[in-house]
């Protein structure tokens, strides 16, 4: 007798091909099957997502113009289907500043954690806004340069650590110029997808000694650096109660269901922690026994009645695209 569910749904996935391999893996697609649902590729190259198959669900992960307007029009005929995630959300973790922003208003009063992020300026301009002394606007050195897209494109991730004014000289603006922070070479990786949170560690950049920063000049892109200096399996992790009610307040802040965020622990102040960076969609793949808690998190979406928050976002989608 068949193990599969009687009631069963079909959620669409649009997704770039290197997503695809990391994301729709055998493992997943047996496990949703026997739980009732049948994840089935959306052709986005050569048919309407109107004139595809019925779907329950659509998830996805495509930025460009074109998408977004099948995605309203979609909604439009169909607007009692999810949607995960809006594309107007998604849109705010493209930029380096606004991801952040969020972060700032969360509160959590019965928390002897603090959460925060670090002190940043942007450099939307040309290159010669560099040479100004004041541009830092009260960062300390090293800083970290960061392209201000973060779009998932190659040149978003090319970061580097900078140790110096001289080593701002050849920076491409626009950039975001990020104070660094000693974090014991260990940062906190939190998978989010819908109200679950799980938490893993993983090396980063090792921290700087103020005798070390001395000697150092320029700056040194990221690859260059090696990050295995430390043991993260003896490092504590954040309290679970914490993790959550960051997650959840970012979660509601950014209406988004599907991200992760990076948070680094300050060395100097065991309570403080600080959001680095937030990306929608991360590879699951990585994270464990991601097959059930996507399966979970999809079945928890379908059996849900479309609320009116949720016919207003589409309308908003709709008067700004």
């Amino acid at each position: 007798m068949s193990s599969e569910s009687s009631t069963r749904f079909s959620i669409g996935y649009a997704m770039p091909p290197k997503k695809l391999d990391s994301f729709i893996q055998p493992s997943f697609l047996d496990h949703a099957k026997s739980r009732g649902i049948d994840l089935v590729p959306i052709d986005t190259t050569t048919k309407p997502l109107i004139e595809q198959e019925p779907f329950d669900c659509v998830i996805h992960k495509i930025y460009d113009e074109e998408w977004k307007k099948q995605l309203i029009e979609f909604s439009s005929k169909n607007p009692n289907v999810p949607i995960i995630d809006h594309p107007n959300a998604i849109e705010k973790l493209h930029n380096r500043i606004s991801m952040l922003q969020v972060v700032k208003g969360l509160k959590f009063g019965y928390h002897s954690e603090i959460c925060c992020v670090p002190n940043q300026v942007v450099i939307e301009d040309s290159e010669s806004r560099l040479s100004d002394p004041s541009v830092l606007l009260g960062l300390k050195f090293p800083v970290i340069a960061k392209p201000l897209a973060a779009n998932a494109s190659a040149k978003s991730h090319e970061l580097s650590l900078v140790f110096d004014k001289d080593g701002l000289n050849g920076l491409k603006p626009p950039i975001v110029l990020q104070e660094f922070v000693n974090h014991g070479g260990v940062i906190f990786k939190v998978y989010v997808v819908g109200e679950y949170a799980q938490c893993v560690k993983r090396h980063s950049l090792p921290d700087i000694s103020e005798e070390k920063l001395g000697t150092l000049r320029g700056r040194v892109p990221f690859s260059q650096i090696s990050n295995q200096a430390y043991v993260i399996e003896e490092v504590e992790m954040p309290p679970m109660s914490f993790i959550n009610d960051v997650a959840n307040g970012l979660r509601l802040a950014m209406n988004l269901n599907l991200f992760n965020f990076d948070m680094i622990r300050d060395a100097t102040a065991g309570n403080k922690y600080l959001v680095i960076d937030i990306n929608y969609f991360p590879g699951y793949a990585k994270m464990p026994s991601y097959e059930t808690v996507l399966t979970d998190f999809l079945l928890g979406i379908l059996n849900k009645k479309p609320s009116e928050a949720t016919s207003l976002e589409l309308k908003e989608c709709q008067e700004s695209g």
